[in-house]
């Protein structure tokens, strides 16, 4: 996707010698070719190709010195094209083709190569000074154009609002698709980088998705604006995930979006942003009215203080076993507290107090259900599988656990979920059955648990073992063309296979971004696509 262009494009370049031994480019076309037709874009003559059965239309534009005729079914045999996909041709707008042609009777493909390659230098934001390690450079460069690879910059369009979404994965795999809390941490790393262009447009985007609120009925007919699950890449809700068939509910997509808010506003003076116009109005009253309140509505008495009610939350249980995670209600306390701050920007003094006074008796209520025996467990529900749970690291990470005992209490029970690879994975899963795909997936290393981990030693003074588990990381990723996968193998099997310590995955992780030496944004894996992105 040039820098230049809110299209995708692809750009095709042969060796001239090469292109005219051959014959030049020959292309199978999926669909049947219904037209040829020559159009005339700011003095430019480009060709706009329409397929059977086949909504967009493709426009080719010759880079080539020379051309040749060519044939009705290979019309790329003539030169080099640079080819892009029309949505409707006949809302074409003119502009973007504009910023395309223009110096097009110049540029050649290497030309546009070099230009391609100096936009991408600008757009660079300086690394922590602390970074000098060129390995760990190259791994956030790496990251940091993997980020914005993941997010959509088409336009919004009727029908079409999927500007700023910030993909779970790159292709191809299963996972790529928005989800809320995988883009929730992708937006963070892109305002704790220095991208606040990047970080506006993804917090914009949760705002201006749309149709959302699919699952009243679920979360006590409370109409919302963050989905409950993910979207579909033109903005609209997807509340489905689990392969069981069902729906899910997470409802700490909802404290993690407030999160990213605060943290973006955090990072940037930017009090414009709270009076956009979004979907359901003003983006301050939309994150009131359709975010904080609808959380707060689905809160349960516990004790003399307030829990989430059940739900499927991180680790995206199947429905028919959710249960009340501490996860959910540590990040309603930490949404509420960073919209507090939200709302004193915006001059909102009797909100920023029901925040704040919402915020105390959900952490009354984490207290008393999930430290019980002075153990940190992740869930209200007794039993094995989240007795000890890699989510609590992240609440650790967070502050809302600070008892130094209960701290180290959750660190040194974290070795009932250390793998053969080295690292850590999420749950001690108890599914049974090899034939289910959690079966595997939740036996092995999950990079999400090691970073934060890594994060939780810090924070107690153990720099010699967070360093390590982040140079292990480091390493590892450094020969393998600078990408942090989502996890290790610690169970060969067909789904996830190789040597144990292999990196591996249901995909790749466009958010896994150093910041200060760590990874402060982690992504999922990769869906197989259901989004339009």
């Amino acid at each position: 996707m040039p820098f230049g262009l809110q299209k995708t494009a692809l750009v095709l370049d042969w060796e001239s010698a090469a292109h005219a031994a051959s014959g030049g480019w020959k292309v199978e076309w999926n669909h049947p070719l219904r037209s040829r037709r020559m159009i005339t874009v700011d003095g430019h003559e480009v060709e706009v190709l329409e397929f059977d059965a086949v909504e967009e239309s493709l426009l080719l534009v010759p880079l080539s010195l020379s051309q040749r005729k060519t044939s009705q079914e290979q019309p790329l045999a003539g030169s080099s094209a640079w080819g892009w996909s029309l949505s409707n041709l006949a809302r074409m707008q003119r502009k973007p083709f504009a910023n395309c042609t223009s110096g097009l009777g110049t540029l050649r493909p290497r030309a546009l190569v070099q230009r391609e390659l100096a936009e991408l230098e600008q757009w660079r934001v300086k690394p922590p000074t602390n970074l000098t390690d060129p390995k760990v450079l190259g791994i956030w460069r790496q990251s940091e154009v993997m980020l914005r690879m993941a997010q959509s910059r088409e336009p919004n369009n009727p029908g079409m609002n999927g500007n700023g979404l910030i993909i779970a994965s790159l292709p191809d795999g299963v996972w790529f698709t928005p989800w809320v809390r995988d883009m929730a941490w992708a937006t963070v790393a892109f305002a704790r980088m220095g991208h606040q262009q990047e970080a506006r447009a993804a917090v914009l985007a949760y705002f201006n998705a749309g149709p959302t609120g699919k699952m009243r009925k679920e979360v006590s007919d409370a109409d919302y604006q963050i989905s409950v699950v993910r979207y579909f890449g033109n903005g609209e809700e997807e509340p489905f995930f689990t392969m069981e068939g069902s729906t899910n509910i997470e409802f700490d997509d909802w404290g993690e979006a407030l999160w990213a808010l605060g943290e973006y506003l955090k990072c940037y003076h930017d009090p414009g942003l709270l009076s956009t116009a979004t979907y359901r109005g003003r983006l301050y009253e939309s994150a009131r009215d359709y975010i904080a309140r609808p959380l707060l509505k689905n809160t349960e008495k516990y004790g003399d203080g307030l829990i989430m009610a059940a739900d499927t939350s991180i680790w995206e249980e199947r429905q028919k076993d959710q249960k009340q995670f501490a996860f959910s209600t540590a990040a309603a306390i930490v949404g509420l507290k960073n919209f507090a701050d939200v709302a004193q920007l915006a001059g909102d003094a009797s909100t920023q107090a029901e925040m704040l006074d919402q915020a105390a008796p959900l952490q009354k209520g984490f207290d008393s259900a999930f430290i019980r025996d002075g153990k940190l467990h992740g869930t209200l529900e007794e039993g094995v599988k989240n007795d000890i749970d890699g989510a609590l690291l992240t609440i650790l990470h967070f502050g809302v656990v600070i008892d130094p005992k209960i701290v180290r209490s959750t660190v040194e029970r974290m070795e009932l979920l250390k793998v053969a690879s080295g690292g850590y994975r999420r749950v001690r899963s108890t599914y049974t059955d090899p034939a289910i795909y959690e079966y595997w997936y939740e036996r092995e290393e999950f990079l999400f648990v090691d970073f934060n981990l890594a994060e939780v030693y810090r924070s107690m003074g153990r720099f010699a073992e967070a360093d390590a588990i982040v140079k292990r990381i480091a390493d590892k990723a450094a020969t393998d063309n600078n990408i942090i996968p989502e996890m290790y193998v610690a169970l060969p099997c067909t789904l996830f296979p190789g040597a144990i310590g292999d990196p591996t995955g249901a995909g790749q992780w466009p958010g896994m971004v150093p910041e200060h030496t760590y990874w402060m944004c982690l992504t999922k894996g990769a869906r197989r696509i259901r989004s339009k992105l």
